[in-house]
């Protein structure tokens, strides 16, 4: 079996490879909206309506435009793909990509709430996708993170598109400033520096980060607007990338135990703050996120009293009229497995 890749969509892009594959072919299998301009191009076989996967023959040639070829060549790992695999799933994911963007770019001149937006109205959404995605991943279910993840690629889209409109940059530009990023923050992935562990590949990113922001002292980019636990966790880390922090997690621990004390000797929200930085130092040594470990575990206590309130409905209480310590009867009851 053999897939091939027409390309983005139009005539115009269809590669000159992929019609040399299908030169001298007798027929080969298109999708019934494959546009007619890209049709004219495949002369010299018959084109046959794509039947459903299934029925598929072995020696069948298939060609489709490179997005549809992608989910193909997924079904079939064993089919031969013109371009190769790797460069199939990139022109896919820059055509999907590109239709992202012509979507935000007609709902901007089309829609009048897109045209009243501009970037502070629009990043406030963008946090609530941002937390929704976390929420996704939190809850383990991949159907709702491609959702989610999904929003939130159209907060970046429309935000490109935004920018573009002030000035000479568009979201190709921004993805191509982020890839070069990317590879000058990975000098042991593209250059000759060596890091064995997650732990080194840290300190290598925030070398590099430091060196580009040298005139922003330690502390560089730490937004105000930050949720609390962010900020803290982004301030622990910029500490750590100097060498300011714990040797090892037992002395981290033993921090957070101190200033427990602390709290319980003196109860006040200065000491109280001293925990929840103790603690979020605790969970970088551990290599735990802070944020989704609280999140986490706000879920479970969500769903831990919600168990506990159903179980002593089931026995005829009403678990909002309980005194404290009865309630607590049915939270020690309603243990949820882990």
């Amino acid at each position: 079996m053999r897939i091939v890749g027409l390309g983005p969509g139009d005539a115009d892009s269809v590669p000159a490879a992929a019609l040399a594959a299908i030169a001298g072919c007798d027929s080969i299998l298109v999708a019934d909206d494959l546009a007619a301009d890209v049709r004219a191009l495949l002369v010299g076989a018959r084109l046959v309506t794509m039947p459903e996967p299934e029925a598929f023959d072995s020696d069948a040639v298939i060609v489709a435009l490179d997005a549809h070829a992608q989910r193909l060549a997924r079904r079939f790992p064993e089919a031969a793909t013109i371009p190769a695999r790797d460069v199939l799933r990139n022109r896919a994911i820059g055509a999907e990509v590109a239709q992202l963007a012509a979507v935000g770019a007609h709902l901007r001149h089309e829609c009048p709430w897109d045209r009243e937006q501009t970037a502070a109205t629009i990043v406030p959404h963008t946090v609530e996708e941002a937390f929704e995605v976390a929420e996704a991943v939190a809850s383990g279910d991949p159907i709702r993170q491609l959702d989610e993840i999904g929003d939130l690629l159209f907060q970046s889209v429309f935000l490109a598109q935004l920018l573009e409109e002030q000035r000479d940059d568009d979201l190709g530009s921004i993805a191509r400033g982020q890839a070069n990023k990317l590879i000058s923050r990975h000098p042991h992935v593209y250059g000759d520096a060596v890091a064995e562990s997650a732990g080194r590949v840290l300190d290598l990113w925030e070398r590099r980060k430091r060196e580009e922001r040298c005139d922003q002292g330690i502390f560089h980019d730490m937004p105000a607007g930050l949720p609390a636990l962010a900020y803290a966790t982004k301030a622990y880390k910029r500490a750590a990338s100097v060498g300011f922090r714990f040797e090892n997690v037992p002395a981290a621990l033993a921090k957070l135990q101190e200033e427990v004390t602390e709290l319980d000797d003196d109860t006040n929200a200065d000491e109280l703050g001293d925990v929840l930085l103790a603690a979020v130092t605790v969970g970088f040594e551990i290599g735990a996120d802070p944020e989704l470990a609280l999140r986490a575990a706000a879920g479970r206590f969500r769903d831990r009293v919600e168990t506990a309130a159903r179980l002593a409905s089931q026995a005829g209480e009403d678990f909002e009229a309980l005194a404290p310590a009865e309630k607590l009867v049915w939270y020690q009851r309603g243990r949820i497995p882990r």
